[in-house]
């Protein structure tokens, strides 16, 4: 179990994952290494030549400063006050999957619980200005991934990530967010309702250290995490040139499974994702037939579904006259103008009577309207 020690390493300023791993080939626990901070010369000299080695002068004068000015009685306690587990990939309870990857995050820090090793987990990932059709896909993955108890993880970000942990947590579902921030920061901003379910239904995890802000340097290691703690990875939109195909290539060289939900040719946000099912990549055409996929592939980590769940929409279509019926079939998961929608339906109808109808789909809530004079269907077309 990781101590004050280990915390006060992972805390050094200057000093990084790299750094931290040559000092541990070197002294096999840092509470060594923080005595040799205090009592310079202490210990053998052979110990003392390699120690020397790794760390530059700045960073010796920095660490001894830091070491001196800190009371690491007090640092540690305050983890515990903020309700924060601070994990070593020597710790028993480290992430088995993460301790898998190469070059695993020496700390983790973690509020809520932790993923279970012996149930699915799946990373969803996507476009954060996704569509309404990426928005569905979100929705109606992470509900189903929800309802069948498997594992949703995903970085809380705005769009795919947000939504598919969101509609998971819903339907009564278990998920993980991973950070690139410090535990106690939530962010996006937006996310504040998504933050607080998820610490009582999964948790938060990070690589870094409480207090920590975002930037932009700091996420490409924490989608390293996000892939490394799934056993397989589904994209939902992403553009040719995405960070998200970043978390393709890491979970790729995890040796995780990659699934991608198509897209149109002429969708930009599909861009990437076509271009990922041209190389290879499985491909999503339905959560149910995914979970099937998982079943055969994980057997052992796959949880059946729950009782309670029947595996089919709860959604039943209205009443709806002829007319109405023509306008609704018309209808798309991509917003469509009124003058588009007349068209496609074939309807003798006018103008104002469709916009009429569509109006009345959006006050039941059988159709939206995402932007004004544009209506999309809230469920997929029946087949």
């Amino acid at each position: 179990m990781s101590d004050k020690y280990d915390y006060w390493l992972h805390h050094l300023p200057g000093v990084g994952e790299r750094t931290i791993r040559k000092l541990l080939a070197v002294f096999s626990k840092p509470e060594e290494i923080y005595e040799r901070l205090i009592s310079p010369g202490a210990g053998k000299a052979e110990r003392q030549k390699e120690f020397e080695g790794i760390l530059t002068g700045k960073q010796k004068e920095a660490l001894a400063a830091c070491t001196k000015s800190w009371s690491l009685e007090e640092e540690y306690e305050k983890l515990a006050e903020m309700g924060i587990q601070f994990l070593t990939f020597q710790d028993l309870m480290y992430p088995q999957r993460l301790k898998e990857i190469p070059d695993p995050p020496f700390g983790l820090y973690v509020r809520g619980n932790l993923p279970k090793e012996n149930v699915l987990s799946v990373a969803v990932i996507g476009a954060r200005e996704c569509s309404e059709y990426g928005r569905f896909v979100g929705q109606e993955l992470g509900k189903t991934l929800g309802e069948k108890g498997v594992q949703v993880i995903s970085g809380m970000a705005r769009g795919i990530d947000g939504i598919s942990q969101a509609a998971a947590l819903d339907a009564g579902g278990i998920s993980f967010g991973v950070l690139g921030c410090g535990v106690d920061i939530c962010y996006p901003s937006q996310n504040k309702r998504l933050y607080e379910r998820l610490l009582t239904q999964g948790g938060i995890l990070s690589p870094y250290i409480p207090g920590t802000m975002p930037k932009a340097p700091l996420f490409p290691p924490r989608n390293r995490i996000v892939s490394g703690l799934a056993d397989a990875l589904i994209v939902v939109e992403a553009r040719q040139k995405s960070g998200t195909l970043i978390t393709v290539d890491m979970a790729l060289e995890q040796g995780r499974e990659v699934y991608v939900v198509p897209g149109r040719l002429t969708d930009r946000l599909s861009d990437g994702c076509n271009r990922l099912i041209k190389q290879g990549a499985g491909i999503l055409l339905s959560p149910e037939d995914f979970l099937t996929e998982m079943s055969d592939n994980f057997p052992d980590k796959f949880v059946l579904c729950s009782e309670n769940s029947s595996g089919k929409t709860n959604y039943e279509p209205f009443s709806m006259s002829k007319e109405e019926r023509i306008i609704y079939d018309s209808l798309d998961l991509t917003p469509k103008a009124v003058n588009q929608i007349c068209i496609d339906s074939q309807t003798k109808l006018s103008y104002l009577q469709v916009q009429q109808i569509l109006i009345r789909f959006c006050l039941i809530g059988a159709a939206k309207q995402p932007v004004p004079g544009f209506y999309a269907a809230v469920h997929p077309p029946q087949k």
